[in-house]
């Protein structure tokens, strides 16, 4: 089966998730297999934040050794459906991982519960690769800023007509994807906007220079200089 991503391939994503809370978070739901966290996450999040399973089991371990969930090897199912899909093929997983599950503690338990009580910090601007190069390309007068900032507008608008398209095939019962897209259209909204203020703003720094130009060309004397 084809795996759609809202962006096409897994490489164009950058992970800003943390996937530590996001596997207690889970966990929390009851006992699981490492490969049927990856699975879930990433159905969850409607496959915008897809997850290497090495990476997977490497978070569940620093999870076990901070005593926020405990493993358990399981010869048998112990009440779990294991399946040909909930075991990893990865040759980078143990053979034994597929058969090892993984509960919350009380200590994990509390963790969870402070995440979701903790407000995200929004006093500090995230390092945005766009907002850095169009600042660069402003800093260091650039010629091609106009069409940098018009391919962005592009690209922007393509992603939110594949994200809305995407958005309408959802099952009613499919709101944590809903909320996810919910959020990257807002995002690519305000994007856009902000493009806008930019071109606003170098049109009109433009036209400051050009008036500032003309007034100097006008004074006795100019044409000397």
């Amino acid at each position: 089966m084809h795996t759609e991503y809202p962006y096409g391939s897994p490489e164009r994503l950058e992970v800003k998730v943390s996937i530590k809370h996001g596997l207690l978070a889970l966990l929390g739901e009851g006992p699981r297999y490492g490969f049927q966290l990856k699975k879930e996450f990433e159905e969850l999040t409607g496959l915008f934040w897809p997850l290497n399973v090495g990476q997977v089991y490497t978070t569940l371990g620093r999870l076990v050794r901070d005593g926020l969930i405990a493993e358990e090897l399981s010869p048998t199912t112990d009440g779990l459906e294991v399946t040909a899909a909930g075991k990893d093929s990865q040759s980078s997983v143990g053979s034994d991982d597929s058969q090892r599950s993984y509960r919350l503690t009380e200590r994990g338990r509390d963790e969870v519960r402070a995440w979701f009580a903790t407000p995200r910090p929004a006093t500090t601007p995230e390092r945005d690769e766009l907002t850095i190069k169009v600042a660069l390309a402003v800093a260091t007068n650039r010629p091609d800023v106009t069409d940098m900032i018009q391919g962005q507008r592009n690209e922007a608008t393509s992603a939110i007509q594949a994200l809305t398209r995407r958005k309408a095939r959802l099952e009613p019962t499919d709101l944590s994807q809903a909320v996810v897209l919910d959020a990257a259209i807002a995002r690519l909204d305000a994007e856009l906007r902000w493009l806008d203020l930019t071109s606003a703003r170098l049109a009109g720094a433009s036209r400051g220079r050009a008036t500032l130009n003309a007034r100097d060309s006008g004074r006795p004397g100019s044409g000397n200089r």
